[in-house]
Order: structure tokens, then sequence, then C-alpha cells
């Protein structure tokens, strides 16, 4: 039997290029997750692993975490990761026998694998999945010194496809805005995150908004179609992706995802111009080409319930139909907040409220606050406390479990959290009372901004967290507002 179809060498390089891009997104992932889990996760954090795993099975949310918690065990989990990842970005495996490539891709995986399955909701995001689903994937493209296997370049054109049509869908089948061209005129300001160019972004004219709309669709919902034709057109499709994908970065910041799916369409570009793989590639061993098969055969397998969910009428986004992540649903913004709110907490460090009381504002690194501060480019670095609070401003709900207990936290002048906070108005120490309020935010005019230098005007509307102070046991107690 010839094996001659199994590989493809002309994708040497792009295979090459998506090694190292992935492998960078994963260490960025695990960075994130070692400076910020004590805080959201750890033993005493917002919402506690130990508590979470007591409640869930090993079953449904597999995790080395089951077997055993401790804030030090994670931080190594996380580090580990990072440094494996490191050595990845660096081609330290790109020479080595094909099943300790697959162990070095295949570590940071099940890893990375068992930090989502405790993160609960700070690490309930569509790119947290879309990680893992490419991160397997990746496990069995082989080292650098062999030509990649033909299935799983298809196999990463499906996930692409997914990514894409599935946004593009969502979007025609939620806010109207999408259909009639409009919903720019609003998400370049109402968006989690804005990035430093979302301001002008918002100020371009309509018509060129319009004309950005059409192009997500085009590039949505007819493009990931031509990924499956002959190259050059798959080349160029994915080539089309990547500009799309780029304009995103520019414009806000969400996270790895756009990065993640830059990296997913430059596994489809064919580089055999380039190619310039080893002299005297390695042979696959049989066992390897037999194992690809097998896992192509169960993602296609798997594949039935996200295909379904594309064409079915009521398509859900950003979602996982199996334990492992190892096919999912992806999308965003079906529907677009017109009217942007933020959270603004405050504390005072003054032994009684008075209608006097001065107040004192805590900033965070990536959401907007202070009117005069730009936007900063965040991405794909996750601030996941910033992130949550946009979708607080939504609807307090999504803060239920959480919120009173990041006032205790910042009440207690709690060292981890403060960490997660660009600026702390009382420099380590406790304030006596907290508060939190929701402000309507809008983009200055350029008049405005050229008279003021600011970059949002903001207007109050009323509190959202009771004004509290810490309890004899620690614990938020609602006062009684001046």
């Amino acid at each position: 039997m010839s094996w001659d179809w199994f590989t493809d060498p002309g994708y040497w390089a792009a295979r090459l290029a998506f090694q190292r891009m992935l492998a960078a997104i994963y260490l960025i992932a695990f960075v994130v997750a070692a400076n910020q889990f004590r805080a959201l996760i750890g033993a005493h954090g917002l919402l506690p692993v130990p508590e979470y795993v007591r409640r869930v099975s090993f079953r449904r949310s597999p995790s080395l975490f089951h077997w055993h918690y401790s804030d030090r065990f994670f931080a190594a989990v996380a580090w580990i990761g990072a440094a494996v990842s490191a050595t990845l970005v660096a081609g330290l495996f790109d020479s080595a026998p094909v099943w300790a490539s697959m162990l070095a891709w295949a570590v940071p995986w099940a890893l990375y694998q068992s930090i989502v399955n405790v993160g609960q909701i700070w690490y309930g995001f569509g790119w947290e999945s879309l990680l893992l689903e490419t991160g397997f994937l990746a496990i069995f493209l082989g080292p650098a010194d062999t030509a990649p296997p033909v299935l799983v370049l298809w196999l990463l054109r499906w996930l692409l496809f997914r990514v894409e049509f599935g946004a593009g869908m969502i979007k025609m089948r939620g806010d109207q805005c999408w259909r009639d061209l409009t919903c720019l005129y609003y998400h370049h300001e109402t968006q989690p995150m804005p990035g430093p160019a979302s301001w002008y972004f918002h100020h371009l004219p309509r018509p060129l908004h319009r004309i950005e709309v059409l192009a997500s669709h085009f590039t949505q919902l007819v493009v990931p179609f031509v990924l499956f034709a002959p190259q050059p057109a798959a080349g160029l499709a994915a080539a089309c992706m990547i500009v799309t994908q780029g304009w995103l970065v520019l414009s806000g910041n969400f996270s790895w995802l756009n990065v993640l799916t830059i990296t997913l369409a430059v596994s489809v570009l064919d580089t055999s111009i380039l190619r310039v793989p080893p002299s005297g590639s390695v042979e696959l061993p049989f066992w390897y080409r037999i194992l690809v098969i097998l896992v192509t055969a169960l993602v296609v397998a798997l594949s039935y319930r996200p295909a379904r969910n594309l064409v079915g009428r009521r398509q859900v986004m950003n979602y996982s139909f199996d334990r492992l992540h190892l096919v999912n649903t992806y999308g965003a913004f079906g529907s677009i907040t017109k009217v942007r709110h933020e959270v603004v907490i405050e504390g005072t460090d003054e032994p009684e409220l008075t209608t006097d009381t001065v107040w004192h504002e805590y900033e965070f690194k990536g959401k907007p606050g202070d009117p005069r501060r730009r936007p900063r480019q965040i991405a794909p670095y996750h601030l996941r406390l910033d992130w949550m609070l946009w979708f607080v401003s939504l609807s307090p709900g999504y803060g239920a479990t959480w919120l009173p207990k990041l006032a205790e936290k910042l009440l207690a002048a709690d060292k981890a959290t403060l960490k997660l906070l660009r600026h702390d108005p009382f420099e380590g120490s406790s304030p006596r009372f907290l508060r939190a309020r929701l402000f309507r935010y809008r983009y200055t005019t350029w008049r405005e901004r050229k008279e003021t230098g600011a970059w949002w005007v903001r207007e109050p509307e009323g509190p959202l967290l009771r004004t509290g102070t810490l309890g004899p046991e620690g614990t938020l107690l609602p006062v009684r507002d001046a």
C-alpha cells in the first residue's frame, strides 16, 4: 500500500509557522493563568477551585485539580505549561522523534485543559475552547523534519470554517443591524474592551461602517467554502481571513481569538515556494499514520452535532459538545449593544458617610474608567476580570455570585485582587466603605476631544452594588448612604 497521499511537503513552511504561532499563544495563555488565578479561582479567590471540584465531578470537568489542589500546585501547572510552550516557540522539538514531538504538544494541551475545566465563568470564553481544539490537532502535525499529514491539515481547515461560518451565521440570525448593515455604527464604541484605535474606527464615515459589515459577511459566509477548493483559491481565502482578522486586532481587544484565527488561516497557505524541509526527511512510523487516521475519524464523528448546529435554527455559539473540547461551536456578537455602560467601583476611607464624602475610584487595566485615559492595546493578553465587568454592565446577574466577594476583597485590601487593578487609590490600605455604580459612557466627538483631551463622556445612572463595609466576619455589610 502506497502512503504517498498521507503527507504534503508543500505545507511544510505553513505547518512550521502555524506551530510557532500556536505555541506563542499557549505561552500567553499560561502566563495569564499564572498571573490571575489567585484572585479569581485560587483557594481564597472569588470562585475557588476547591469549592468547585467538591460539587462537580471529574467526568463533567476533567482536570488534574480533582486529585489535588493548592495554589502552589496550580502555579506549578501554569508555569510548567508556559515553560513547555516556550520550548515549542524556540523549536526545541523540531528534530525530535515523532513520539517525542507528540508528547511535547500534548503537555500544554492537557495542562490547559485542566485549567479551563475548573475555571468556571472566568474561562467560559469561546477562545478557550478554540485554543484547546486547535492544540489537540497540533499534537498530530508531526515534527519539522517530516512533511505534515494531509488529514490533519484538512481538519484545521474544517475548524477554521466553523469559526468563520459560525460567526457569520449567528450574526445573520441575530441582531437586525447585521442585516441592515448598521451594527458598526455602535460596535466600536460598545465592544467589551476598546483598543487605542477604536475611537478612530468609531468616527469613520457611516458608509465605511456599512462596507465593514459587508466585508465581514462576505468573509464569514462566502469565503469559508473556498477553503475546501484547490490551491491557490484556498490560500487566497485564508489570506482574506487573515486581513479581516488583522482589522479586528486593530479595532479592539478580543484576547487571542483573532490571533488564533489568523494562526489557523496560516496553516492553509500553500507555501511550496518556500519549501525547505531538511534533507533526508524522516520516514513516518506506521503506528503514527494509523493514529492520525483514527483521530480524523473521531473528529468527523464528533463533528455531527456542531455541523447540525451551524445549519439549525436555534444555533448556539461558543459551546462544547464534549468534555475535552475536541470539536466545538463558535460565534460572537449575534446581538450588538447600542449603549455602553461601565461599572465604576469607588471607595472612601472616611470614618462616616456624609453628603460631602469624597469617593476615590479604582482603575482597571483594560476597561474604560477615567474618561481622559486612552484605551490600551491588551490583546492577545486576556484581562478576565475586566471582561466579566463588561458583562455585569449588561446585566447585574452576571456578577451575582462574585461581585459582592470582589467588594469584600477590595475592602480588605487583598493583595492578589489589587494586582488585577491598574490603580489602587488607597495604595494598599483598606478603605472604610465601598460602592459600585453604573455609568453611561460614550465616545467624545472630534470637537470634544480637541477641547477637553478626553476620550469618553460619562454620566452616572445609579447604584449597582449598595454601599457597604466589612462586617465582623469579613463579609460585606450594607450600610445606609448619607
